[in-house]
């Protein structure tokens, strides 16, 4: 007396669903993610890698010509004017101009590049279109770009921001 049991289909079959279930999952979630990737822009990765790699030894140059000039700077907010204040071991400072370049930590279209005009014995104006707040990396350079004073402050800041050659701003 054999009887002939009856057996479920394939997709009824709960070992089959068992075993499928993580290649399935796994092929969902990497389109999912090939998706996403070619649809997202990454703004903080440069095209030019090794420009930048050869660039590190002139910029390391530029931040040693700040400390051998010995330039200190003081820079004060009022609104959207900028005071700044330059010094260096022989005195006031007299270049003609300067530029200062405001870095936003994530979001490159809020950088910003701010150009200052000289008023005498040191002393330097520039303005800002926007108002500026939060945390930002800075650099302030020459008109021949031969020395660099950079570093990362919080912005607008009460009082002076001291900029020196090491990076570091107190304020």
């Amino acid at each position: 007396m054999n009887q002939e049991v009856p057996t479920a289909p394939w997709y009824r079959q709960p070992w089959f669903w068992f075993l499928t279930i993580a290649p399935l999952s796994a092929i969902t979630f990497s389109m999912f993610m090939l998706v996403v990737a070619s649809n997202m822009k990454d703004t903080m990765v440069t095209d030019d890698y090794s420009k930048e790699g050869r660039g590190i030894n002139l910029e390391i140059a530029r931040d040693k010509a700040a400390a051998d000039m010995g330039l200190r700077a003081d820079m004060a907010f009022e609104n959207r004017s900028i005071l700044l204040n330059v010094s260096t071991e022989q005195g006031a400072a007299g270049f003609p101009y300067l530029i200062l370049k405001l870095f936003h930590p994530t979001l490159s279209q809020k950088d910003r590049t701010i150009q200052f005009r000289n008023d005498g014995n040191g002393h330097y104006t520039g303005n800002m279109l926007d108002d500026i707040k939060g945390r930002w990396y800075y650099e302030l350079t020459g008109p021949d770009n031969v020395w660099r004073l950079k570093g990362e402050a919080r912005l607008p800041t009460e009082g002076y921001l001291h900029l020196s050659p090491q990076g570091s701003a107190q304020g």
